[in-house]
C-alpha cells in the first residue's frame, strides 16, 4: 500500500510514517520543501506528482500562540491556508483508492478551544466540520476517515507552548503522550483492516480534557 504522510519528516507525522514503513506500506514522508499547505500552488503542484494514494494523512504544524486581539490579518490568510483551505484542496483533489484511508491530525482545541491558540481552534474545527461530511460522502467507496485530535504530545510544537515538564507534572497521567504512540495507532487500524471507524474524532490526550463527549 502507498501512504503519504503530510508533515512526516519529524514529529507525529514522522511517528506515522515510520510505523506504516514498519508494516510494508510504501510511504511518503514529506516535509515543507515538498509540500507547504500555506501555499496553494505548492498544493495543487504536489497532487500533479502524487496523483493517487492508498493511505493519506493531514498533518501540518500549527501556529504560534497568540490571543484574538494580536492575531493580524496576513496571520489569518496564511493560516486559513495552511490548516483549511490547503487540506480541503488535497481531499477534494488527490485521489484515495477505494478501500483506503485518511487520517488528519488536528488538536484537542476543536473540543476546548484555548484563548492562547485562537488561529488553530478555528481553522481546525473549521476543517473537522469538512472532515466529517466528506467522510459520508467517502464511505460509499469503502475509505475510512478519522480524525485524530493530539493533546499534550511529546514534540517540539508542545515544548514552543510552555514548560514541558511543568505540562507533564499537572497531567493526569504525569507524562506527555509519546509521538509513537499515535503512529501505533494509526498502524493498527490499516494494519487491522478495520473500516467501521469512519467519520469520528479520536482525542488523543491521555484523559487530560474535561469534556464528556
Amino acid at each position: 500500500m502507498k501512504a503519504i504522510v503530510l508533515g512526516g519528516s519529524k514529529g507525529i507525522g514522522k511517528a506515522i510514517a515510520d510505523s506504516l514503513s514498519s508494516i510494508g506500506c510504501n510511504v511518503v514522508a514529506t516535509s515543507r520543501k515538498e509540500i507547504d499547505t500555506a501555499n496553494l500552488s505548492s498544493v495543487k503542484k504536489f497532487i500533479q506528482k502524487q496523483k493517487q494514494t492508498d493511505i493519506l494523512v493531514l498533518n501540518t504544524g500549527g501556529p504560534p500562540p497568540k490571543e484574538f486581539s494580536k492575531v493580524t490579518e496576513k496571520e489569518w490568510q496564511k493560516y486559513h491556508n495552511q490548516l483549511f483551505l490547503g487540506f480541503c484542496i488535497l481531499l477534494q483533489k488527490m485521489r484515495v483508492n477505494d478501500g483506503g484511508y485518511i487520517f488528519v491530525i488536528t488538536s484537542g482545541v476543536i473540543r476546548e478551544p484555548n484563548a492562547r491558540l485562537v488561529i488553530s481552534s478555528a481553522y481546525r474545527l473549521a476543517f473537522t466540520a469538512v472532515f466529517k461530511l466528506a467522510s459520508k460522502e467517502l464511505a460509499a467507496r469503502k475509505i475510512s476517515c478519522v480524525n485524530i485530535a493530539p493533546g499534550l504530545i511529546n514534540t517540539d510544537r508542545v515544548k514552543d507552548l510552555g514548560n514541558a515538564e511543568e505540562m507533564a507534572k499537572n497531567h493526569p497521567m504525569k507524562r506527555l503522550g509519546e509521538p509513537r504512540e499515535i503512529g501505533d495507532f494509526v498502524k493498527g487500524i490499516v494494519e487491522n483492516k478495520i473500516k467501521y471507524l469512519s467519520g469520528v474524532t479520536i482525542v488523543f490526550d491521555g484523559a487530560n480534557s474535561s469534556f464528556v463527549v
